[in-house]
Order: structure tokens, then C-alpha cells, then sequence
């Protein structure tokens, strides 16, 4: 004979009771940074211990969950399904976790929360950064949490709801991904010291037809960079492509090693050409305009401290 319905009720309740008392948060922590990199020796960097050691938590985890959360192939890992859905819960959970923390005596106006930001690299503006030196101080218990990455891979990211907002390209109306324009930047072509162009004397737009490019990896047609494709192809560009890369910084070494010539955002590069690292090329007023926006998932709603961050940031350059 079974146990009496209604044991059997309380021994299911004790059962969840009991996994909850003994889950290791730390171990759930652990699995999110691995669920997001997808890889353990990121991850490891990203939490400041060795791989051997995130691959035991996640072995601990499993051990406590009862079952299967990841698969290894060599270097690259992959999520089950069961390991897909406790990523989602556990995400959710740890977010909600985060409003928990009672606020002091006399801070109970405070915004309390954490705000995580992509971002693509090179964001040059001193109204963006004196936007974070007022926030911090008017919201100094919202915690800000900033990773670079590739432009393409921010707005899938959103997408996933795997940030509160990203700063970064998107030149088109996106599905799912709503744009504030915050930052306006125009994109010129450079040369570095070594390039055979930098100590020319006269240079005109016939001049470099035919020079190699540097260029960035999404650089094509119906991308966010489309408009550097469109002038290279206005314009009859005949040069080959020498190098690129997916990373804007990489692209600058490139260009400074002479590599050939290449696109830049003018302002974000301005000290490299004002210390004779690069050569600003013609034509005088630039190739193109590719903004900097604030984006953020439509579908996603806004904690208190997110809403805050959006406002204000969207406000800070609103003014003159």
C-alpha cells in the first residue's frame, strides 16, 4: 500500500524544501557565467578561478539538480535542455534576489538594484561619461556591470534577454530591439606610419582606389557597417582586402601596421592621429555616418534601477 495522499503531498513539499535549503548559490552563480560564455575557460577568467575549478561546481550542481545541465565536446560546451531552463530560472531568480537587500535607515528612497550594459568598444564621448559619473553618484546602490563585445553578438544578446541594454551600432530598424540615437559618429578613412601614403604630400579620393583595405568582418552590404560598403563601392574601390577583423581596436593595429588603409570612427581615433599614429585620408568630410544608440529588448520588462539608468542616460543627452 501507498502512502495517504495527503503524506505523499509532504513529502514532495519537504523534497523541494530540502533542495532549496542545500543548493549552493555559489554553484548557481557559477553555471550562469558558464551558460553564458559557453566555453569554462572564459568563464574561469571571468570569475577569477582556475578551469578545474568552475568544471567541479558544475559537477557539484549536477550532483545536487540530479541531472545533466551541460555537454562537452572538446573545448566547446553546449546546454541541455534541462540546462537551458534552470539558465532561465536561475537568472530570473538571482535578478529578483538582487532587489532583496533591505535598504539602510534613511536611504529607503534609494534605486537598489543591477544594471548590466554591452557595449561595443571605442564609445568616445565626455557626455557619456560625465552621464556615469552623475548616475553613480545619484544612485550609488544600483550596481553597473559593462562587457565589450562585437556589435552582431550584442544585439542577439539582447535579444536573449541577457542584459538590460547594449550601446552599439544599429543603423536599421531591428525586430524585437528598440534604438535611442545617443551618440553621433562619422567614419573616415586612415593610414598608419608605415603605409607608403603617410608622408605623401597631395592625396585625393583617385589616390587610394586601388590601396589594400583593412576592414572590419561584417563589413557587407545590409549590415550595420553597410554604408563604409556603399561608399567603397560609390567611390569604384578596386583594392583588395589585405586584413580585417571583428574588433575595432584590432582593426586600428592593423591599419598602424600598415597593412593598407582602413575605416575608422574619426573622434574615437583622434589621439592616435593627433600623436602621428595615423593619417586622417581624404575625402575631408568623412565616409559615413554609423551612430552609437542606446538599445534594449521591447519584450523585456524594466526593473526599477534599469528604468532609472534608461531615463536618465536618454535624458543626459537630450540636453543642448
Amino acid at each position: 500500500m501507498g502512502d495517504p495522499p495527503q503524506e505523499h503531498g509532504r513529502a514532495i513539499g519537504h523534497g523541494h524544501r530540502a533542495l532549496a535549503a542545500r543548493l549552493d548559490w555559489n554553484l548557481i552563480r557559477t553555471y550562469l557565467v558558464v551558460a553564458e560564455e559557453l566555453n569554462l575557460s572564459r568563464a574561469a577568467a571571468r570569475l577569477f578561478v582556475t578551469q578545474p575549478a568552475v568544471s567541479q561546481a558544475i559537477k557539484r550542481l549536477q550532483s545536487q539538480l540530479g541531472y545533466t545541465l551541460i555537454k562537452r565536446r572538446g573545448p566547446r560546451i553546449s546546454l541541455t535542455a534541462a540546462g537551458e531552463e534552470v539558465f532561465r530560472i536561475a537568472r530570473s531568480v538571482l535578478v529578483d534576489v538582487s532587489s532583496l537587500e533591505m535598504p539602510a535607515r534613511g536611504m529607503v528612497d534609494q534605486i537598489v538594484g543591477r544594471v548590466k550594459l554591452l557595449s561595443v568598444s571605442r564609445v568616445h564621448s565626455a557626455r557619456y561619461n560625465q552621464f556615469l559619473v552623475d548616475f553613480h553618484r545619484r544612485h550609488p546602490r544600483v550596481e553597473l556591470e559593462i562587457e565589450v563585445m562585437r556589435g552582431h553578438d550584442l544585439l542577439l544578446a539582447l535579444r536573449q534577454n541577457a542584459a538590460s541594454f547594449g550601446i552599439g551600432l544599429c543603423r536599421v530598424a531591428t525586430r524585437q530591439i528598440e534604438r535611442r540615437l545617443i551618440i553621433p559618429q562619422r567614419y573616415a578613412l586612415f593610414c598608419g606610419q608605415s603605409h607608403r601614403l603617410y608622408g605623401e604630400q597631395h592625396i585625393n579620393i583617385d589616390t587610394l582606389l586601388y590601396e589594400d583595405l583593412v576592414t572590419f568582418t561584417g563589413d557587407h552590404l545590409g549590415d550595420t557597417l553597410s554604408p563604409l560598403t556603399l561608399f567603397r563601392e560609390n567611390h569604384g574601390f578596386q583594392g583588395r582586402l589585405a586584413a580585417s577583423s571583428s574588433n575595432l581596436e584590432e582593426v586600428c593595429r592593423l591599419i598602424m601596421c600598415g597593412y593598407g588603409i582602413g575605416f575608422l570612427p574619426e573622434d574615437a581615433f583622434r589621439r592616435e592621429v593627433e600623436v602621428g599614429m595615423l593619417r586622417r585620408l581624404p575625402p575631408e568630410d568623412g565616409l559615413a555616418d554609423v551612430d552609437i544608440h542606446l538599445l534594449w529588448n521591447s519584450e523585456r520588462p524594466m526593473r526599477p534601477a534599469e528604468a532609472v539608468f534608461r531615463d536618465e542616460l536618454l535624458a543626459a543627452f537630450e540636453q543642448g
